[in-house]
C-alpha cells in the first residue's frame, strides 16, 4: 500500500548515492537509520566483503553470539569467556577506556585473527558497558 511507503522523509532514498542502506531496531523505530561507511572502498565492496556484512548486522541488530549474560548455552570460546569473566571485575570507566583502546588499534596493520580477536573484545566490551549504562547487573 502506498500510505505504508518509507520513501518519504525522512528516508530519501538515493540520497549520497546508491545503494541506499538503512537499517532498523529497537534504537532506530520506524525512521531508521542510514549505514555509515567502515572503510574507503565502494559500498558494494564493503558490505560484499562477508566479514564486514556479518559485522554490520552484529552491530546494526545489536545482537551477539556470545552472550556476556550466559555464556554456558551460547557460543563463547573458552578465550571469550576468560575475557568476560576478567573483564566483569573492571569498573564502567575501566571498560570505557578499553572500548577506546581497541578502537585505536583498529586501524593498525594485524593478522585476521588478530583482527577478528579485537572483534570479539569489543563486541564483549560494548554489552557489558551496554549494561552498566542500563545499570543492569551481571
Amino acid at each position: 500500500m502506498a500510505e505504508d511507503s518509507i520513501s518519504g522523509p525522512p528516508h530519501k532514498p538515493g540520497t549520497g548515492g546508491w545503494p541506499t542502506i538503512r537499517y532498523f531496531n529497537k534504537e532506530t523505530g520506524l525512521e531508521g537509520a542510514n549505514y555509515v561507511k567502515q572503510t574507503d572502498k565502494a559500498m558494494c565492496e564493503e558490505l560484499g566483503d562477508e566479514d564486514r556484512m556479518f559485522e554490520y548486522v552484529m552491530e546494526a541488530g545489536n545482537t551477539f553470539l556470545c552472550s556476556v549474560v550466559d555464556f554456558s548455552g551460547t557460543e563463547c570460546d573458552e578465550r571469550e569467556i576468560e575475557y568476560i569473566q576478567r573483564m566483569q571485575s573492571k569498573s564502567a570507566a575501566e571498560r570505557t577506556d578499553q572500548i577506546s583502546r581497541l578502537a585505536n588499534m583498529e586501524n593498525k596493520s594485524m593478522t585476521a585473527e588478530l583482527k577478528q580477536w579485537l572483534t570479539k573484545r569489543k563486541r564483549i566490551l560494548n554489552q557489558l558497558v551496554g549494561m552498566d549504562t542500563a545499570g543492569e547487573e551481571l
